[in-house]
């Protein structure tokens, strides 16, 4: 994938090889991760978590999962660079909040939606939408009761 790169030419460290100053090995953990086109995603995630941990982390989970894994750290690490305090979880809240926000805003102009039906209710009693509407209803709830009978009537 992106390690391609490394093993054609003159192999050029990765962004944490470069970022750490050190030689970038064939079989570097961080080389896929984070390739040398890429150095701010790992000067992020080593400066929240530092290059260690993140060597580690990596170390012990199976390589189908460094992936995801590094993808999380960067997330947090930006989340953190920018919310020193709250990182992720204050991303997380002000969602929270915005949702709030328009669930409350939802609410209240679906409850207008009603006043508005119930207003025009009152004031064109006769219309035939509205009595069709009416007829509609009275009749789904006539078939409905009717059942109710039928069925009461076969049971006992």
């Amino acid at each position: 994938m992106k390690e391609s790169s490394r093993k054609q030419g003159a192999a050029s460290p990765c962004a944490a090889c470069k970022l750490l100053r050190r030689r970038c090995v064939e079989d570097c953990v961080f080389a896929p991760y984070f390739p040398a086109e890429e150095p701010h995603k790992f000067a992020s995630v080593h400066k929240v978590f530092g290059a260690s941990n993140v060597n580690k982390m990596l170390q012990e989970l199976p390589e189908y999962q460094r992936g995801d894994a590094v993808s999380s750290m960067v997330y947090e690490a930006n989340a953190r660079v920018r919310d020193p305090v709250y990182g992720c979880v204050g991303a997380i809240s002000s969602l929270q909040q915005q949702i709030d926000k328009l669930q409350a805003q939802l609410a209240l102009a679906q409850a207008e939606v009603v006043h508005m039906r119930m207003r025009q209710l009152a004031d064109f009693p006769n219309s035939p939408q509205i009595n069709a509407n009416k007829q509609s209803r009275h009749q789904q709830q006539k078939s409905h009761f009717d059942m109710d009978n039928l069925e009461d009537s076969f049971w006992h």
